[in-house]
């Protein structure tokens, strides 16, 4: 527990970090300056966390790019699992709302409230959010239970 907690107070100076990153200390500086990674001024100095050094990589680690236009579509417009906004041009709301459909069960009937619950977990607009699955055609509804279209499964 110990060694576990020393580990999470690990810092790095903007220094050791530019070592570890194989960067110039002055382009680490500029970052950190710029909020573009997290970490504490303390007096004129920097210290950037294990657990922060380690959030940036992640966030600029090419594992995470998005492999086609739609899915940086799609990556734009969610953020930590949760949709941000829903998206006002046609084709990118299209491609997003696709995505959400696209964890459904195809085969299952759905009834409004599990529907509800399952667009709650995404965005709080559920009533807006499930009306478009209707309109474009990515659900069907018949007596207030709801399927997947089955062109899209």
């Amino acid at each position: 527990m110990a060694n576990e907690l020393a580990a999470d107070l690990k810092f790095y100076t903007a220094s050791e970090v530019a070592d570890i990153l194989k960067m110039n200390q002055q382009v680490i500086a500029r970052k950190l300056q710029a909020g573009e990674m997290e970490g504490y001024k303390i007096g004129k100095d920097w210290r950037v966390s294990h657990a922060q050094l380690m959030r940036f990589l992640e966030k600029h680690s090419n594992m995470n790019a998005a492999k086609s236009p739609q899915e940086k579509v799609v990556k734009s417009f969610f953020d930590g699992g949760k949709l941000k906004s829903i998206p006002t041009m046609r084709s990118k709301r299209e491609l997003v709302l696709r995505h959400l459909v696209s964890m459904l069960e195809p085969n299952r009937v759905y009834s409004e409230k599990e529907i509800n619950n399952f667009i709650s977990t995404y965005h709080p607009d559920v009533c807006t959010i499930r009306r478009e699955f209707i309109i474009n055609k990515l659900m069907v509804r018949n007596s207030g239970k709801y399927k997947v279209a089955s062109w899209n499964a």
